[in-house]
């Protein structure tokens, strides 16, 4: 664990952090806040996309006259670290724990331990497998969000064969999954399809995505397409390809809708990307532990929190919203 000190700002209010990251919502007495206890826990603290769920969750909490506790993982992918997380909110007495999984199946029997002790769960972000491990869900529909990118891309080609590569995320995870195969879809292939030229997980990682896709081009020097898990792959993904000298050649998209990426969609760096509502999930999960915890009503099923083509190249048959309104609707 990267820190087991116990922090306590009294003045402001009191969160316990072990091995992870919290933050509390406190009244306006300075003291912490005597009402509902929301957990938060997200796949890292320091992606942008979750750093805004963090916030929304805190801001929506202090509205709501209830605490936020918020933990993470240590890296995309930590498992054990999100295991360890639900454990320790269940024992702080939390009425509900929102989660981004990292491990979609491999938190399963945490989630299962806390609702068995009457602690409502709901995913944020990426569903369980299967879905209904949790009460609820609050995300992107990812596997529309990848069939928005595959789309764009597929019309941006006009009419040239694919020779596509894949900058993909992390096993296991649904949010990898559906994108991948809402991509795929979009652009009219198949896993098999001759014209994939190429796969490398990256994590969502930028450097981890530069590298794969420096040797992607060593394999694949003539490709013309590349899908990217989100923006920072995509970004490593383009400066590859700088340092190739094979920017030019590449239809990049993307899925996230970060200030950034959208900065980068003007700039040219990628042609399209996604834009998804993070802050939407933080509110409306939080909304629904202070319900359950007022008045028992648990929420259920999965609520599409909603997605956003944004490019400066439209292509025809794919509804967008050019960069002038990503730059006012973007997150981060």
């Amino acid at each position: 664990m990267s820190n087991r000190n116990t922090v306590r700002i009294a003045a402001i209010c009191c969160a316990l952090t072990v091995g992870l990251t919290s933050v509390a919502a406190c009244n306006r007495d300075g003291g912490s806040s005597g009402g509902v206890k929301v957990g938060l826990i997200t796949k890292t603290d320091t992606n942008p996309f979750f750093v805004k769920i963090r916030e929304a969750a805190k801001k929506e909490a202090e509205a709501k006259g209830a605490s936020l506790v918020a933990l993470a993982g240590k890296f995309d992918g930590d498992n054990e670290g999100q295991v360890a997380a639900i454990e320790n909110l269940v024992s702080q007495g939390v009425k509900g724990i929102l989660i981004t999984p990292n491990s979609s199946s491999g938190i399963l029997a945490a989630i299962k331990k806390a609702r068995d002790a009457g602690v409502v769960v709901i995913a944020l972000d990426t569903a369980t497998d299967p879905e209904n491990a949790v009460d609820a869900t609050f995300a992107t529909d990812n596997k529309e969000a990848g069939r928005l990118q595959g789309s764009w891309v597929k019309g941006a080609l006009a009419g040239r064969t694919p020779k596509l590569l894949m900058l993909d995320g992390t096993p296991g995870g649904t949010v990898d999954t559906f994108r991948h195969q809402g991509f795929l879809e979009g652009i009219g292939l198949t896993e098999t399809s001759p014209e994939v030229a190429g796969k490398e997980n990256t994590n969502g990682d930028q450097t981890k995505a530069q590298t794969a896709m420096e040797n992607l081009l060593q394999r694949v020097p003539d490709a013309n397409s590349l899908y990217t898990i989100n923006e920072p792959a995509a970004a490593g993904g383009y400066e590859a390809a700088k340092k190739a000298g094979k920017a030019g050649q590449l239809l990049i998209g993307s899925v996230d809708g970060s200030c950034t990426g959208v900065r980068n969609v003007k700039a040219g760096i990628i042609g399209a990307t996604v834009l998804q509502f993070p802050a939407k999930m933080a509110e409306q999960g939080v909304d629904a532990v202070v319900a359950f915890a007022q008045n028992g009503t648990k929420p259920s099923g999965f609520t599409n929190t909603g997605s956003q083509l944004v490019t400066d190249k439209p292509v025809a048959g794919v509804p967008s919203k050019d960069t002038a309104w990503g730059e006012q609707n973007c997150w981060g």
